[in-house]
């Protein structure tokens, strides 16, 4: 089944969009996936970067145009640094995405993505 054209244009347009921007996107990804979405943001015209540190993360995610929040590698520091980009994200009025990797199977990871969520936009 092919997409219909108002759908292609649509999305065309969008990229174009997109492209234009070069949207600065903070990535806070697991260590799996991370070169995979460094190479799929840039080839989509983004400029990523991944700042993981927690004494840059906050400042970092105050600049930046999207927050990409990835658990999938959770440790104690690298929450302490999610925590901090989503709070500074939050208060910038930064669009963030979190994927909750196994959160259905953790502890730690379940209580810390909640806690996140506490930081969306209404």
């Amino acid at each position: 089944m092919q997409p219909d054209l108002h759908c292609r244009t649509l999305a065309a347009h969008t990229l174009k969009h997109f492209r234009a921007l070069s949207p600065l996107t903070h990535c806070m990804t697991n260590d799996v996936v991370q070169t995979f979405t460094a190479n799929t943001l840039l080839a989509l015209g983004a400029s990523p970067a991944m700042v993981i540190d927690p004494v840059e993360a906050r400042p970092f995610a105050a600049i930046a145009n999207a927050l990409l929040v990835n658990v999938g590698t959770l440790t104690a520091s690298r929450a302490d640094a999610m925590r901090a980009a989503v709070e500074s994200a939050y208060d910038a009025k930064t669009p963030w995405t979190l994927d909750p990797v196994s959160v259905g199977e953790l502890d730690f990871r379940r209580r810390f993505c909640m806690d996140l969520l506490s930081l969306r936009a209404a």
